[in-house]
């Protein structure tokens, strides 16, 4: 089974018959069904079948002749909203099947940002209709199985207007780096020198956590996964439609990037809260946007 299931509240000891038959019901009575052409030019339906408000699994495959729908592979997903990042995106195709990534270059971040296409049919439909079209953005989102609440740093209103000065400067100063600008690197390379020396004379007498207000880094051997910590900007909860089991969406702030978590209620330690953090492991998500 995929083990991202249980983020969006099903059982992660599901047996493959359990599985085919949730398939089967998703081809069976699909909530929406969209088909496109994949890169060898064969068929590509992509089925949606909706388990929680914004969250659900993606049934991807084609129909063969006599019309039987044969599955190539299934995900969970959660829908996010709004834009959350506006630079150039690249899509890459999977080696093993008809899925793609998303990569781009997030200044926000500092790193390559890689995430899992949800769109993959209307991908397929908008590159076969113009090859040279690029998407103008993306909505990213993510799925965890393991994640906490962290209290948040205490700050007044002149501490959080500084900070927000000091991103918009770094990410100037990141653009104008890309550019070749060695005044910038230089900025950057003193920058990050500072930050080094700041945080090993802190880290002797308090903790990470108090020190480092969020954080997103690449996480193990999966290029789309990452360790995280950002801030709790809105939650809600859902219940399964299947299975009755809970499970919360997080809207996150994290380094600047805006994106939706879910999380199944029963991996979570702690009680989330508008302004608290959530520390925790993510599959990143999204659809492209043209």
């Amino acid at each position: 089974m995929h083990s991202y299931l249980r983020a969006i509240g099903f059982q992660n000891n599901m047996k493959k018959s359990d599985i085919e038959k949730l398939t089967d019901k998703i081809v069976s009575s699909p909530d929406r069904i969209e088909v496109s052409e994949d890169s060898m030019g064969n068929e590509f339906v992509e089925m949606t079948k909706e388990i929680a408000p914004g969250a659900g699994i993606r049934v991807c495959g084609e129909y063969a002749e006599d019309g039987t729908f044969h599955t190539e592979y299934y995900y969970p997903y959660v829908e996010g909203d709004g834009i959350t990042t506006q630079e150039q995106i690249e899509i890459e195709k999977h080696s093993e099947k008809e899925s793609y990534a998303g990569v781009c270059d997030e200044m926000k971040l500092g790193v390559t940002l890689i995430f899992y296409l949800q769109n993959v049919a209307e991908y397929l439909s908008e590159h076969h209709r113009n090859p040279k079209m690029r998407p103008m953005s993306a909505t990213l989102s993510a799925l965890s199985l393991n994640g906490k609440i962290i209290m948040p740093i205490s700050k007044n209103e002149k501490q959080i207007q500084n900070t927000k000065k000091n991103s918009q400067d770094r990410n100037y100063l990141i653009a104008a780096a890309r550019e070749g600008d060695e005044d910038a690197i230089e900025n950057l390379t003193l920058e990050d020198i500072d930050t080094y020396s700041m945080l090993s004379r802190r880290i002797a007498n308090e903790d990470i956590l108090s020190i480092v207000d969020s954080y997103f880094m690449p996480y193990g051997i999966e290029s789309d996964q990452y360790s995280i910590l950002g801030e709790i900007v809105d939650y809600r909860m859902e219940n399964n439609k299947m299975t009755g089991d809970k499970i919360c969406l997080l809207t996150l702030d994290c380094n600047d990037l805006i994106y939706d978590v879910c999380i199944n209620e029963k991996d979570l330690l702690g009680e989330p809260a508008i302004g608290r953090r959530f520390k925790g492991v993510i599959w990143m998500q999204g659809k492209v946007n043209y």
